[in-house]
């Protein structure tokens, strides 16, 4: 394994411990700034927005910036930001510094999958990438779970020392692993944005944000809706989301043969309302701790297991621009996660957080209805495709005496 990517994976795993961190230790935050969970939570949605809007735009305006200065800024920008979360005297400047630290994730995380990209041999590229996203993923299953019990133990001001240890580790890898990183040739905005406009395209992207919104309502208040289960538990909490975390892990290395075999329609309709028949049930599966736990173990693999067929789909509509089609779906699940927090605090302002799987459970419905929609415009695309290749006229070659 080439040591580089393993630094760049350590970078990434920083970024999504931060992303999903504070969702395990959001009562402690509730309490330490004297304020809702509602409100907490913005401290997730405010991460996630700026992550979501500036990746791009930073991926396209920063294209000639040497991408190990780049990552450095990033990594440090990170930091800095993680630190001043761990002291922020107020709310109000923690919320700033989460939008600090967004700004970092923003520059580090395309960089980091374009840079590995170029370290490697062509044949070896798929390879590459699949190490970064594992970075971002397995976050899921150690990071999180580990700055929750750090936070939960002692206080959550540790939980964000913990975070911005990891992220200095993975740039002194940068500092002194990697030196001169080829540069890939820039991509406009325009172009970044182009795919938009094909229905197909916009519908899958629609189905990513619809699920994920739901999704995250139920990670980013985690310790609302498992409050029965969890009985402030710090160490039950923390056991939660690594099942979550392993079980999405797992489902995301045995999805891709799935795909292979039944193709992603299926898959994703079967995962789809298994989330939807999760979250309808987690009113009466939350009460305690071991249907708790079956709850959680299926959402996590569903949840994360239906990022392959997504990516399986997307990347069949337009092969041509895969990265950018994949950047465009990240990024619909950032914006998912985004909306989750805003949806989330809502929901448990009207309805309370024990029928907040409701709430959730709309969203992902929807989300199976769109991804019907996509389907069907996709098949359309394919018979018409397949009509006009039957319609041209056939040459038959002329024998020469």
């Amino acid at each position: 394994m080439d040591r580089r990517l393993l630094i760049l994976a350590l970078g990434m795993f920083a970024l999504g411990t931060d992303s999903f961190v504070v969702a395990g230790v959001l009562p402690e935050i509730a309490r330490s700034f004297d304020i809702s969970i509602g409100a907490a939570g913005q401290m997730m949605t405010v991460y996630t927005l700026t992550y979501a809007l500036l990746a791009p735009l930073i991926a396209t305006f920063a294209a000639s910036v040497p991408r190990k200065q780049l990552l450095l800024a990033g990594l440090a920008i990170f930091v800095i930001a993680n630190l001043g979360t761990a002291m922020a005297p107020t709310f109000a400047i923690a919320l700033v510094t989460r939008a600090l630290a967004g700004l970092g994730g923003a520059m580090f995380s395309p960089t980091a999958t374009s840079a590995a990209v170029t370290l490697v041999a062509p044949e070896r590229r798929g390879f590459a990438i699949s190490i970064m996203v594992a970075g971002m993923t397995i976050s899921t299953a150690l990071g999180s779970p580990i700055g929750a019990i750090i936070g939960g133990l002692g206080d959550w001001h540790w939980t964000m020392l913990f975070v911005a240890t990891l992220a200095a580790a993975a740039g002194l890898g940068v500092f002194i692993l990697l030196s001169a990183i080829p540069m890939l040739p820039a991509v406009s905005l325009s172009q970044r944005l182009a795919p938009l406009a094909d229905a197909r395209i916009g519908l899958t992207l629609a189905t990513t944000l619809l699920f994920f919104s739901g999704v995250f309502t139920i990670y980013t208040y985690f310790s609302v809706v498992f409050a029965r289960a969890i009985s402030g538990s710090p160490m039950v909490l923390g056991g939660l989301l690594v099942l979550w975390g392993v079980a999405g892990t797992a489902s995301n290395l045995l999805t891709g043969r799935l795909v292979d075999r039944i193709g992603s329609r299926k898959v994703l309709i079967t995962m789809l309302a298994l989330v939807v028949a999760d979250f309808v049930l987690l009113h009466w599966t939350g009460i305690n701790l071991w249907t708790a736990t079956a709850a959680v173990v299926l959402w996590g693999a569903c949840g994360w297991g239906i990022s392959v067929p997504q990516q399986h789909r997307i990347i069949s509509i337009a092969p041509a621009i895969a990265p950018i089609v994949i950047g465009l779906n990240n990024s619909a699940t950032f914006l998912g996660a985004t909306a989750a927090g805003i949806i989330g605090a809502t929901g448990i302002q009207l309805f309370g957080g024990q029928k907040l799987a409701y709430v959730a459970a709309v969203l992902v419905a929807a989300a199976l209805i769109v991804s019907e929609f996509a389907a069907r415009r996709i098949a359309e695309s394919n018979r018409m495709e397949s009509s006009k290749q039957s319609s041209l006229p056939s040459v038959t070659p002329t024998r020469v005496r």
